[in-house]
């Protein structure tokens, strides 16, 4: 058999009008071969149309799953198929991944950056989740990272609110170690109230919380969010990378997951910065905490008991001794644990849930009611006591009497 470049040399030549003598003669083969490959069909090339098989095959089914999902960052991806065994690189993921990803378009924006220590931007966002039943959630996440070093803080909660959020910038210049000069936020309800020819009107709680923190608040432009830039892109890492196929249990199981990942990410070299953020945090001349009775003040929120001894906190409702209803109480989350305290007495210590509508009962919490007909003080009646009747001789009656009784 000859070769398929000869062959394809006959057809040629037969095409331009040449007899098989000639051809023959021309490149040097029998006539009747010529002839024979002038007029035979060509057929196709024994690996011509197949694939060679790649890595990435067997876990492309997964991949679409997750791409439908909106899940589109290869890291992700990457760190999600190698779990399930796969031993090929990211460059064949990437090229898998690209004619599937959606188009992003986004205006330019002109990059700022800080001195050490002198700003941070911290910002809410938004995630959603599933629960065992597949009905979906949204929980908020509290984020904030130093504009020099890129170091992080991220904190998942009930709500966002202003306790929430401050409760939440005072962990997290705990976990920075100090507190920056300036803090840049967007223009939200929590902050600001209003503008007034172009002027803001802090929220006074907040400009209240910002003075005795020792930082200086600034909000950005009307509709630039992309002014703090830093925050926004935190954001979307939070919710794209970290969040994505997470497993938790709780909310406090969230908390500890995503400060480890923040220390984990900032372990290693940041892609604009080119240093490490954690060594970088270090460095930052951040202004000093405030004492630890002030940062405590802002973990504490203020509850009113109602007639059947419940308090809502967190969207859940928790039991505390029926004695203490219609009084304000103390309420805070620490570690996990949901503690209400009335002046310093401690009335309740109950595990921290998480879900509207549901009660946490304290055990014991209506001993005694009914005996006390649902009145906490007590009444203001005199009291019985039983006295031992002292035995005299009968002749101290008489004196009594005027010497007119004889026994």
């Amino acid at each position: 058999m000859i070769r398929s470049g000869l062959i394809i040399m006959i057809k040629d030549l037969a095409n331009k009008g040449k007899s098989a003598g000639a051809i023959s003669r021309e490149i040097g083969i029998a006539e009747n071969t010529a002839r024979k490959y002038m007029t035979q069909p060509a057929k196709p090339h024994g690996l011509k149309g197949t694939k060679k098989p790649s890595k990435l095959d067997p876990y492309k089914p997964y991949l679409q799953e997750l791409m439908n999902q909106g899940i589109f960052n290869c890291i992700v991806l990457y760190e999600r198929i190698c779990s399930k065994g796969y031993a090929g690189g990211i460059t064949i993921l990437k090229e898998y991944v690209k004619p599937f990803r959606p188009a992003k378009s986004v205006p330019a924006v002109q990059r700022y950056e800080t001195l050490p220590g002198k700003q941070a931007q911290m910002d809410w966002g938004i995630c959603s989740y599933t629960d065992v039943k597949g009905k979906l959630h949204n929980v908020p996440a509290f984020v904030m990272i130093l504009g020099a070093s890129r170091a992080k803080y991220v904190e998942f909660t009930s709500r966002c609110d202003l306790r929430s959020m401050q409760r939440c910038m005072v962990n997290a210049f705990e976990y920075f170690g100090g507190v920056p000069e300036t803090i840049l936020t967007d223009n939200m309800k929590t902050v600001i109230n209003r503008r007034e020819a172009g002027q803001v009107i802090w929220n006074t709680q907040f400009a209240d919380f910002a003075a005795e923190m020792g930082f200086v608040p600034k909000v950005c432009k009307v509709r630039h969010p992309q002014t703090k830039g830093k925050v926004e892109r935190l954001v979307q890492y939070v919710k794209y990378n970290f969040f994505p196929g997470r497993e938790f249990e709780n909310l406090e199981d969230l908390n500890v997951q995503v400060l480890q990942w923040c220390r984990n990410t900032d372990s290693k070299v940041h892609s604009t910065t080119g240093k490490i953020p954690l060594e970088e945090m270090e460095k930052e001349p951040l202004l000093k905490l405030p004492a630890q009775s002030v940062r405590d003040h802002y973990r504490w929120e203020t509850r009113k008991v109602t007639r059947d001894g419940l308090i809502s906190f967190d969207g859940v409702r928790y039991g505390v001794p029926w004695q203490y209803s219609g009084k304000e109480v103390q309420v805070r989350l620490h570690h996990g644990f949901v503690e209400i305290y009335y002046g310093e007495v401690i009335l309740a210590k109950h595990k921290a849930h998480h879900g509207s509508t549901r009660i946490v009962w304290l055990d014991g919490q209506y001993k005694g009611l009914t005996e006390r007909k649902g009145i906490a003080s007590l009444y203001p009646a005199a009291h019985m006591s039983v006295q031992k009747v002292e035995q005299r001789d009968l002749s101290f009656y008489d004196q009594l009497l005027g010497g007119v009784f004889h026994g």
